[in-house]
């Protein structure tokens, strides 16, 4: 990227609204452009606020996008995404904050003239007004999916997949995400945890679905966090901290981590057992990057390998793993909340791209694993193509596979594997297969 604006000399809504421009124009991703445009920014209330307005906008943007259809006459040109953004920066502020009404109007008609858009200060004013006077009507008029903000396709999906789970699916998908740590059990109880949180003034409670976690009541910085940069805490949802415990790791023995980047996963399983020997594979060297500074973090070690878990001719040497976590690229459409653009981002065809990759993966580290070894095929996918079909065929087709059920009192038990949907934690599909020869 290039062309970066200084933050210092941009308010909170011209700064999202040059951010949402290029998201919307399919040029970058939330996770992308905020670092890039927040970077050297000296104020950490803006830096707030443009992320408030950023994730906001886009958690809501198929509703918000919908109000907007109906209060203009015809559609904005290409080359007006800006205004277009400020449009839904300011609609956004008077349907889900609690911004007054004219500062909502007053600030988003002033950022205007800010980005040289003094031609459509008049009609920002009109929309803004006009959203104000009817938004009861206007969200009443809405078709479900956009009530709910999400694109037609993936509402259908949800529909026709989860019926009885629906309302609080998108209801826990649009919510703001909790900020959940992992307790270090080698090293510290979680009581000790739970101490020394709120001994440093941090309200917090313990999990409900793995012994190591704990919910912060408000999220913070992780420097604020007493144990995290000594490695005795980790930021990592609870849904994620499943893996480890269903991998049913014992001293000494292989495992690989799959697709392994950032790295929660891997920090994890060594946190789990003394003496593995662990490898962590991503296809990206950026990636494995990070993952060797939260190990760092964490003062443990793996063997990192630049790899595509799909292709076995890059992997070197003849080794078989005893365990292996198979994490796989997948539509994160359990994760929204953490990554709302992925609602817009994300297209239906990419589902079936995603399930050939997802199958090619499987049967590449199937290849790798040793006899009577466990593989654990994880996603974090609410769709059944990428995960119970996924498994189903691949049972079906290995004739040394066997599916080892997952009991658990957490999630739905399906046909293969069991889903965890977005609730209290996010969304996470797990299925244990065990290699009989």
């Amino acid at each position: 990227m290039s062309n970066k604006p200084s933050p210092r000399h941009d308010n909170s809504r011209v700064l999202a609204a040059r951010i949402l421009c290029r998201l919307l124009n399919h040029d970058g991703s939330l996770a992308t452009l905020l670092p890039h445009y927040l970077t050297g920014a000296d104020n950490t209330d803006r830096h707030s606020e443009v992320k408030e307005l950023c994730f906001g906008v886009m958690r809501w943007y198929f509703q918000l996008d919908a109000v907007l259809v109906k209060l203009i006459s015809k559609p904005l040109r290409r080359k007006d995404a800006d205004v277009r953004a400020l449009l839904l920066i300011g609609l956004y502020q008077l349907l889900h904050m609690r911004t007054p009404s004219h500062a909502a109007v007053s600030e988003t008609v002033n950022a205007a003239a800010t980005l040289k858009k003094n031609w459509a200060k008049g009609l920002i004013n009109g929309v803004l007004r006009n959203a104000d006077r009817q938004k009861d009507d206007l969200l009443a008029a809405l078709t479900p999916a956009e009530q709910a903000a999400f694109p037609p396709w993936l509402y259908k999906r949800l529909t026709q997949c989860w019926p009885d789970q629906l309302d609080e699916v998108l209801a826990a998908s649009n919510q703001r995400p909790p900020m959940t740590l992992r307790v270090n059990l080698a090293r510290q109880t979680r009581e000790a945890a739970l101490q020394s949180l709120r001994d440093a003034g941090l309200e917090c409670s313990p999990g409900q679905l793995s012994d190591s976690s704990i919910t912060l009541d408000k999220a913070c910085d992780v420097a604020q966090l007493p144990g995290f940069l000594p490695g005795t805490i980790s930021v990592q949802d609870e849904g994620a901290q499943l893996a480890a415990a269903l991998l049913q790791l014992e001293q000494g023995l292989s495992v690989l981590d799959a697709c392994c980047a950032p790295g929660g996963k891997t920090g994890h399983i060594l946190e789990s057992a003394n003496d593995l020997a662990v490898d962590a594979m991503d296809n990206s060297s950026v990636r494995l990057q990070r993952v060797n500074d939260n190990l760092q973090r964490l003062g443990m070690s793996a063997t990192l390998i630049e790899a595509d878990a799909s292709d076995l001719k890059r992997w070197k040497g003849g080794e078989h793993y005893q365990r292996i976590l198979l994490d796989v690229p997948c539509s994160a459409t359990g994760v929204i909340r953490r990554n709302p653009d992925i609602k817009y981002l994300r297209r239906e065809q990419d589902i079936a791209r995603l399930s050939s990759v997802q199958q090619a993966m499987l049967h590449t580290c199937w290849s790798k694993l040793a006899p009577g070894g466990l593989l654990l095929y994880s996603t974090c996918s609410i769709l059944p193509e990428e995960n119970q079909q996924i498994v189903a065929a691949f049972v079906e087709s290995q004739d040394d596979a066997t599916h080892d059920p997952i009991v658990a009192n957490w999630g739905h038990e399906c046909s293969f594997g069991r889903q965890l949907l977005p609730s209290a934690h996010d969304g996470f599909y797990y299925a244990r297969l065990v290699k009989s020869r």
